[in-house]
């Protein structure tokens, strides 16, 4: 009897709400006297907040503190992945349910569209169902930046199988995308500038559909997020070649996972991956290249002039705004350079240049009053100088009559 009543207590101390939660949770969870690890870790996630019970997912009979009895009925042990995907369908699948926490209810169907789906449901046992990136018992929601769906957690996720190199070569698939895209211009922006506006793997691949975009779809994924050059790709020479296939798109010129900036020194060297040297295209990426190289150039001597006028003791602000204009010209220039647009580019480089002239003249006539002060100091300095002269002279006289 008291051996009862202590194994009632522990079970009520236990429940989220401790001894005041009352014997009815208690026997709602006779499962924790074998599986105490699974109880802590749901109890941490979503489902326990929603009020999903163990039996709702494994059947059985919980109020019971017995195994023959506990197990009894329509008890699910372990599912496989076909059934845990299906069992989790039962709740995710149905709209009415979804509708009120603002979820989606196709993921099931989605993930069937899938490369991952598409194996799964063949019975391959190397795909990944839903408790491989939600885990099982312990489902946290994605802005709960410990859940494995969370932003910055998601390339990892996908790392748990895209970098086993075993499991990859079975299917002829790198294990190097979750390293080049952290060192890519996406991973850093997301990783060392916070910025979670920047996509993780879901945002090009989708997560429960997830499938590399097609050739003719590139542009397309990469413009969701770079709308405006997106619009002046399509809006120049390369644009139906990318339309139609013929050209890869955005990874004509960059790469998919490392999304890597071109510098402004290779841009003709890119153009001459599909355009002979000597081609009317390769030449007008030369010509890209040259006014791009002079933008920045003239770009960076513009921050400089500021840097020299700040340490001067000068007032910058109106060079500060005028450096704002030439960034903000200088930024357009990427759109431009995917319309191949040259009278559009001249505009914008002699914008640039001009900015930053008036900026480093600033800095001119600054530098060249620090030099005439300075020449007006000299006779001073001459003088004091002469002075000192004088005076050691003097003294040395002194002392000499002295002895």
């Amino acid at each position: 009897m008291m051996a009862a009543w202590l194994v009632s207590a522990w079970l009520a101390a236990a429940q989220p709400g401790g001894a005041l939660q009352g014997v009815q949770d208690t026997a709602a969870y006779g499962c924790v006297i074998c599986h105490a690890d699974k109880r802590q870790a749901f109890q941490m996630g979503v489902h326990a907040e929603r009020g999903i019970r163990c039996a709702d997912c494994h059947g059985g009979n919980p109020a019971s503190f017995e195994v023959r009895t506990a197990h009894a009925g329509r008890f699910l042990k372990r599912p496989t992945k076909i059934g845990t995907a299906q069992l989790c369908a039962s709740c995710h699948s149905d709209p009415d349910r979804m509708r009120q926490y603002g979820l989606p209810s196709g993921q099931l169907a989605e993930l069937k569209t899938s490369r991952h789906g598409e194996l799964l449901f063949r019975g391959n046992p190397d795909v990944p169902t839903c408790t491989d990136c939600h885990d099982a018992h312990l489902i946290r929601p994605p802005v709960d930046a410990r859940s494995s769906v969370y932003p910055a957690n998601i390339a990892a996720t996908c790392a748990r199988c895209h970098e086993n190199v075993s499991l990859m070569r079975k299917y002829g698939l790198p294990t190097t995308q979750v390293a080049e895209f952290r060192a890519g211009a996406h991973g850093v922006a997301l990783y060392q500038q916070g910025n979670f506006a920047a996509p993780t793997c879901v945002g090009c691949h989708g997560s429960h559909a997830a499938l590399p975009p097609k050739v003719t779809e590139i542009v397309h994924v990469c413009d969701r997020c770079h709308v405006e050059l997106g619009r002046a790709l399509h809006q120049g020479p390369h644009g139906p070649p990318a339309a139609s296939g013929r050209l890869p798109g955005c990874l004509g010129c960059h790469t998919n996972h490392a999304t890597e900036r071109v510098p402004p020194d290779r841009i003709a060297a890119t153009c001459t991956r599909c355009h002979a040297p000597e081609s009317p295209a390769a030449q007008r990426g030369q010509v890209i290249q040259q006014q791009v190289v002079e933008a920045t150039g003239e770009l960076q001597a513009a921050a400089a002039a500021i840097e020299d006028l700040v340490r001067a003791g000068r007032p910058v602000t109106d060079e500060r705004f005028r450096y704002q204009s030439a960034l903000t010209a200088y930024q357009q220039i990427a759109e431009v350079q995917h319309s191949l647009d040259l009278d559009r580019l001249d505009d914008l480089v002699r914008q640039v240049s001009s900015l930053s002239r008036a900026i480093r003249s600033t800095e001119e006539a600054a530098a060249e009053q620090r030099w005439e002060h300075r020449l007006i100091l000299v006779p001073v300095w001459f003088l004091a100088l002469s002075a000192a002269v004088l005076a050691g002279f003097k003294l040395s006289d002194l002392k000499r009559r002295g002895e």
